[in-house]
């Protein structure tokens, strides 16, 4: 391992012919009583020296460039215990051939609100590290660059048909501003609102999916949390959605129907989904009404059963025909309780998103308001006719009716049963 100085230009394939994936850590300190909230943020430079679109910046509420050459992989929120807090992951392979360079920049998150600058953030580091084998190539020692909110960390770019990277560690007066000015690119136009943390939350991390390391599963944690399902070159196929639970206490799967407590008491959990479609048409998918949907026909999403009785293993699936995804602008995942007590802390719910080319996508129904009826777990949203993305709600509401109020759904809704 090598320690670099600033401005410090190293080789990376020429020197590592089988280098194919580079993880840049990010790890630093900061004032305990004040937390400092360091993003990382890459940008794709194309041959002109320009950012084409939003794609190509990776930041936390884009996390992964088209075609998955360039992932963000965690996001830490304070700094606080050992090891990198933020991770980029460079698959040198996947980039466009029109990509000359990746410039990663560190930002303070909120930092004018916060009164905060670099000279608040303490022994930051920034690693090179060779993702195959884990063996860590150049190590840079961020230093306060001019009492700024955002540096340049350093640059990954070719050069004689050879990938280098260079040090670089400028701070930028105007923050991200002026950094995404300079490869034109307007900062009003990304979303830099982060999901709030969790109240007496200590450390914040968010892993991230890469199908590069193969996960398996992903699991958004909190309300807010946001991940795209993989981009690919063949179509989405088909998408199916599992609702589950365990009584608590319990560590065998009873399957998502049965009794949520001991005795004759039992409960009818249904899930369902609220539709829009690109056309502007809009629709609810439920047992509630017999409203099963269509995978062949609009809208394009089937609910496969009603199990009222909790007998059924795999619970109940809603499927989404991810071949029409052009068609379909969002999906928002609910599930209520048509009988028995509204009690859903006792239940251990869980949803999971199977897609054919990625890891599971797991969201749990916690944050739990007692005597609601109604939880929407999640919103599925179009990007751009290439992908979903999916976002974790997890908010309880009292019925139909005032789930559709607070997402502005625009349904209306008479009373109805199974």
């Amino acid at each position: 391992m090598t320690t670099l100085i600033k401005g410090q230009k190293v080789e990376l394939t020429k020197t590592n012919p089988m280098l194919s994936n580079v993880r840049i850590g990010l790890g630093w300190e900061s004032n305990k009583t004040h937390p400092v909230d360091l993003d990382v943020i890459a940008l794709l430079v194309n041959s002109t020296g320009k950012i084409a679109n939003k794609e190509s910046i990776v930041y936390y509420n884009n996390l992964s460039s088209e075609g998955g050459g360039v992932q963000l992989l965690k996001d830490d929120r304070d700094g606080i215990g050992s090891g990198d807090g933020e991770t980029v992951l460079i698959n040198l392979k996947k980039l466009s051939p029109d990509i000359r360079k990746i410039i990663i920049a560190v930002n303070i998150h909120e930092a004018k609100e916060n009164k905060q600058n670099f000279s608040d953030v303490l022994n930051s580091y920034a690693r090179v590290v060779d993702d195959n084998n884990d063996k860590e190539l150049y190590k840079y020692n961020l230093q306060d660059e001019s009492h700024a909110s955002t540096t340049i960390l350093g640059e990954i770019y070719f050069y004689k048909n050879e990938w280098k990277f260079a040090a670089i560690g400028t701070g930028l007066q105007r923050g991200l501003t002026e950094f995404l000015s300079m490869f034109g690119f307007d900062e009003k136009r990304l979303d830099l609102v982060k999901p709030i943390p969790e109240k007496n939350t200590k450390r914040e991390v968010i892993e991230m999916t890469n199908p590069l390391i193969n996960l398996s599963k992903v699991e958004l944690k909190k309300s807010g949390d946001k991940i795209n399902l993989n981009k690919t070159q063949s179509p989405l196929g088909e998408i199916l959605i599992n609702l589950n639970w365990n009584q608590k206490g319990n560590q065998t799967s009873r399957g998502f129907f049965s009794s949520l407590f001991s005795g004759n008491t039992s409960i009818d959990l249904d899930l369902g989904c609220l539709y829009e479609m690109k056309n502007g048409s809009i629709g609810v998918v439920q047992a509630l009404g017999n409203v099963f949907g269509d995978l062949r026909y609009a809208p394009y999403i089937n609910l496969d059963q009603d199990d009222r009785t909790g007998e059924s293993a795999g619970g109940e699936n809603l499927r989404i025909n991810g071949n029409k995804i052009s068609e379909i602008k969002r999906i928002l995942i609910f599930s209520f309780i048509y009988e028995g007590a509204t009690n859903w802390s006792e239940v251990d719910g869980i949803v999971t998103l199977k897609q054919n080319n990625g890891p599971d996508i797991v969201v749990r129904l916690d944050n739990h308001r007692n005597g609601m009826s109604m939880c929407a777990i999640a919103l599925i949203e179009n990007m751009q006719n290439q992908t979903l993305s999916v976002q974790k709600i997890a908010k309880y509401y009292h019925g139909h009716q005032e789930l559709d109020k607070a997402f502005n759904w625009g349904l209306e809704w008479v009373a109805g049963s199974k």
